[in-house]
């Protein structure tokens, strides 16, 4: 579980001369998230922010993969900001932005990230392990930022364990959640349900629910 709920460069993970660290999830789960963006993504242009880009080593495999796309990576943790700069200077991909510090409890925070060279609306929102390691009021202002900010049929990408109607789908992510609650009592697994129901008040639908590795999810909301 460090993964999840510790500062990645605290957990043991490899640290490069140049401050990129290494997140065992990543190598884990890049691939299938690859793949379930590469559904919704295949051909399309335009900007998509990542969301809590932790080590900066998805968003370089996204900008990779997609090169018609600009990726803007983003998070609030000073060390991981420095080792996706790291990693986007050692990729040499000029699809990468530089990384932003945002605050998505902020519904403004998407003004945050344009700038004078940023985009009019955005094609894409991702972010994976976030809305169960921080206050509902977070997942409040990440959903009402982006539904103000996507373009008509953009797209937001939520990833990781989710409840479905109240219930857990595997013994593991119950146990992920009693430890996430005992460590801060606004933090835990999130309903589908829930979360449906706050993208929904945005203008945001749920069109697709995708089974991924360890017992995780994606889940994909449309702008109508």
């Amino acid at each position: 579980m460090a993964d999840y709920v510790v500062e990645f460069g605290k957990d043991g993970g490899r640290r490069e001369a140049d401050g990129r660290l290494d997140a065992p999830a990543f190598h884990r789960n890049h691939q299938a998230i690859l793949d379930v963006l590469e559904h919704f993504l295949a051909g399309q242009s335009g900007d998509v922010i990542e969301v809590g880009s932790g080590t900066g080593q998805h968003v370089v495999a996204f900008a990779r993969q997609f090169p018609g796309i600009t990726w803007w990576p983003s998070d609030p943790n000073e060390s991981h900001l420095e080792s996706i700069e790291a990693w986007r200077l050692h990729s040499q991909l000029s699809n990468v932005k530089s990384p932003a510090r945002i605050d998505v409890s902020d519904a403004a925070w998407c003004d945050a990230m344009k700038g004078e060279a940023g985009p009019g609306e955005w094609l894409g929102v991702f972010c994976a392990n976030v809305i169960h390691i921080s206050p509902w009021h977070v997942a409040e202002g990440l959903v009402a930022g982006a539904g103000s900010a996507l373009r008509k049929g953009g797209m937001v990408f939520l990833y990781g364990p989710f409840k479905r109607g109240g219930r857990h789908t595997a013994a593991s992510n119950e146990a992920f959640d009693v430890s996430l609650r005992q460590r801060n009592g606004e933090w835990g697994v999130r309903d589908i349900e829930a979360v449906e129901a706050l993208a929904e008040s945005a203008g945001l639908a749920l069109i697709e629910t995708v089974e991924m590795p360890a017992n995780n999810l994606t889940l994909v909301f449309r702008r109508a």
